[in-house]
């Protein structure tokens, strides 16, 4: 019940992922990313734990498969999970256990690899790849917004989503973008609408913690920030 897609951006080294399902809250399990390192996916009876442990296989310098078999290797329950990787060089890996409910399906592409289960089609990771690559120049959440949006065109899941998530890292140790909808009738578009505020943000944000004496609002006090300081 869940479509989702890992995303680098070969010109900056962004690495993200988006995703959407019908149960609450997926932004808070399924995703897990570190910059220059890259990222897993956890989900259908989903372990978060798996994540982070896939992060540290990347970060010691296993690639994509590896790091996927090595999570598989070390569940007593693979057969119940659906998981996914992409590392920093934009190579993927993905794992379907035995019990992960159809239709479940994915797809790899250049720099990105998209998972689902219980979809109305098994073509839906497809479509979110082919999104995702139509333009490799235009801003990393643009692509991962598309995609998502051209899986729920293509069928999605067999119910409604109520849940999405867009997270993005890019050069620094902490996340560019970690933006969810928990709950909502149409959470891809809230999703969206987010992203288009939030977007034009994030340089500020990055010299807020980086650099405060350049960001707006700094030492003079002269300049009123336009945003919320975070």
């Amino acid at each position: 019940m869940t479509f989702s897609l890992l995303g680098r951006c070969a010109r900056t080294g962004q690495i993200g992922a988006a995703g959407a399902t019908s149960d609450i809250g997926v932004g808070a399990r399924i995703q897990h990313i570190a910059a220059g390192v890259g990222a897993v996916l956890t989900q259908h009876r989903t372990d978060p734990r798996l994540g982070p442990r896939g992060v540290a296989l990347l970060r010691s310098g296993c690639p994509a498969a590896e790091t996927v078999a090595a999570l598989v290797a070390s569940t007593p329950h693979q057969a119940w999970r659906q998981l996914a990787a992409l590392d920093a060089e934009g190579r993927t890996a993905h794992h379907h256990g035995a019990q992960v409910k159809p239709e479940r399906g994915d797809a790899h592409g250049r720099d990105c690899v998209a998972i689902g289960n219980i979809l109305s089609s098994s073509a839906v990771p497809a479509a979110m790849v082919r999104a995702f690559e139509a333009d490799p120049d235009a801003p990393l959440g643009d692509r991962l917004l598309a995609a998502l949006g051209a899986g729920e065109a293509a069928g999605g899941e067999h119910g409604p989503v109520i849940s999405a998530v867009l997270e993005i890292h890019g050069d620094q140790d902490f996340a560019l973008a970690d933006l969810r909808v928990d709950r909502a009738a149409d959470p891809i578009a809230e999703l969206a609408g987010l992203w288009r505020d939030y977007a034009p943000k994030i340089d500020e944000f990055i010299l807020r913690a980086t650099d405060p004496d350049r960001a707006l609002g700094g030492a003079s006090g002269s300049v009123v920030p336009t945003g919320p300081a975070a």
